[in-house]
Order: structure tokens, then C-alpha cells, then sequence
């Protein structure tokens, strides 16, 4: 059996401002580039599979009106 640690997140900074975070972004987003232009295709329905929702969760969605509408 594995033993996995668990440690407590790092504290947050509360003195770290948007200026501060959006600087953060900026230097950041070197790294996350994102592809010019993605493609999207329809998937046919018989290629979807596998997929189960509990019952308890379908009725929570259908009586949410953003979902059940």
C-alpha cells in the first residue's frame, strides 16, 4: 500500500494586489500559447459512449433552469 504525504497549501499573500497578479499573467503568457485557430467538428452521436449519469444528478439538472429549459 502506498503512503501518500498530504501537506496544507502555501499561505495566501493578502497583500498581493491585481497589478501584482496581472504582471504575474503577462509574464506568463509566453508559456501558455494557445494554437491561431482550433478546429471544431460535430461528434455523430452513436460515437458517444460510455457515458452515465446518476439519476440523482439528472434530476438535480433538469430542475435547474439554467439546464432544464
Amino acid at each position: 500500500m502506498t503512503k501518500f504525504e498530504v501537506r496544507a497549501p502555501a499561505p495566501a499573500d493578502l497583500e498581493v494586489g491585481l497589478a501584482s497578479l496581472l504582471g504575474d499573467c503577462a509574464r506568463m503568457v509566453p508559456h501558455w500559447a494557445a494554437p491561431d485557430r482550433a478546429l471544431s467538428r460535430p461528434v455523430s452521436p452513436s460515437r458517444i459512449h460510455g457515458v452515465t449519469v446518476p439519476s440523482k444528478s439528472a434530476r438535480l439538472l433538469d430542475a435547474m433552469s439554467d439546464y432544464g429549459d
